[in-house]
């Protein structure tokens, strides 16, 4: 039997996982490429701090950038305590039955909810039921519990990888399990659970359908003043002049791309600096 030899097929290996990266990469440096391209020209401070004009073909998009971040801010508040909450339980104190394999696999199916349906369900239950109406609160609601099976799969994947042996080690002194949580395990999670807040930031902060039931409006004269007022949000507004809006020029289009791109870019890097910090306090 024919069997290569084992240098040679490690560089094979290696050839073909580096192939794979290109593959991956390559897309992502092109799309980057267009956007910045078509889009570099509009970007201006009047464009990115005043209100739009002339049916949105000239002004600026400063309402959706602050309706994007009211609702992701606000979303991501909601989604973190309660996510890392039901990891804990999962993780630390639940026990292997029925109830709790039931539950797992629910988490396992919201994750595979498309998000239009969330945003149905946004719709009839707190936009209609509890009466918020379309606002930051009911749209920030709705992508909380899109977001909510990655946070706390990421979560209970960061607590799995503290060993166990520093739970054994604390209780062993007498020290409860909520306070061995608290000191201990928690601390050297962080920097997992922190990759699943990136994680949802980059997903919800792009997404359109669930807003488009319950936050979003095509056009908002003022900038939002509650967490109960309607808003322009930039996945929707990039929507509506792409496809609504005639005689729209391309570089507005392209320069709102840009613009919901690289919030999206600078969110993600603060988590990023964040996760970093707390990963170089890690003892381990």
């Amino acid at each position: 039997m024919f069997r290569l030899n084992p240098k040679l097929s490690q560089k094979l290996s290696y050839a073909l996982l580096f192939c794979a990266t290109i593959f991956v990469i390559i897309p992502v440096v092109f799309i980057l490429f267009i956007i910045i391209k078509n889009g570099a020209s509009a970007i201006t401070w009047e464009f990115l701090t005043s209100m739009p004009r002339n049916g949105m073909r000239s002004g600026g998009i400063l309402p959706a950038i602050l309706g994007t971040l009211s609702i992701v801010s606000c979303a991501i508040c909601i989604t973190l305590p309660i996510g890392v909450s039901a990891a804990i339980y999962l993780n630390e104190y639940a026990k292997d039955n029925l109830l709790t394999r039931i539950i797992k696999l629910a988490i396992v199916n919201l994750a595979g909810v498309p998000s239009v349906v969330y945003g149905l369900f946004g719709l009839g239950i707190f936009v209609m039921f509890f009466k918020l109406g379309v606002s930051i609160i009911a749209g920030a609601l709705t992508l909380s519990i899109m977001e909510l099976p990655v946070i706390i799969t990421t979560a209970r994947g960061a607590l799995n990888s503290v060993p166990y042996s520093f739970r054994e080690a604390s209780m062993s002194l007498g020290v409860s399990r909520w306070q061995t949580i608290r000191y201990i395990v928690l601390p050297n999670a962080l920097p997992g659970i922190l990759t699943g807040a990136i994680l949802s930031i980059a997903r919800i902060s792009g997404e359109t359908a669930p807003i488009l039931f319950t936050a979003a409006a095509f056009y908002v004269p003022h900038l939002p003043g509650s967490i109960f007022d309607q808003v322009m949000a930039l996945p929707y507004h990039l929507f509506i002049i792409s496809t609504q809006i005639p005689n729209m020029p391309k570089n507005i289009i392209f320069g709102t791309a840009l613009v919901l791109l690289m919030l999206v870019l600078s969110m993600s890097l603060i988590a990023i600096i964040a996760r970093l910090y707390f990963r170089k306090r890690r003892k381990w």
